[in-house]
């Protein structure tokens, strides 16, 4: 099995975060937040867009039991797909920008 952040939080409540996170991002193309909340959606992004990429069924109904709005669906399958399609990975980038001034959390545009 493969090893995760925790991010402080439940299981249900984790996913949960995580899959409007990615959704999100697929949607706005940026988002800013913490450092390692931001790895953890690199690694699902970069999982749903390579379903994108493939363009089957199959592939369709996995990235559609993860993220939420069909925008995001056709937006992943159309446009992320044809724009990532010479790429073999990394279609997401992590750009750290500052330091929050409540709790001092590094903080990070992904996009």
């Amino acid at each position: 099995m493969t090893k995760f952040r925790k991010l402080g939080r439940p299981a249900a409540h984790r996913v949960s975060m995580l899959k409007t996170m990615v959704s999100q991002l697929v949607k706005h193309e940026r988002i800013e937040t913490t450092v390692a909340k931001a790895k953890e959606v690199r690694r699902l992004a970069d999982r749903m867009v390579q379903l994108g990429k493939d363009g089957t069924l199959a592939a369709a109904r996995n990235a559609a039991s993860f993220v939420r709005g069909d925008d995001v669906m056709h937006k992943l399958f159309t446009e992320l797909a044809y724009r990532y399609k010479n790429r073999e990975g990394g279609y997401t980038r992590l750009l750290r920008t500052r330091i929050r001034i409540g709790d001092a959390a590094p903080m990070a545009y992904i996009e």
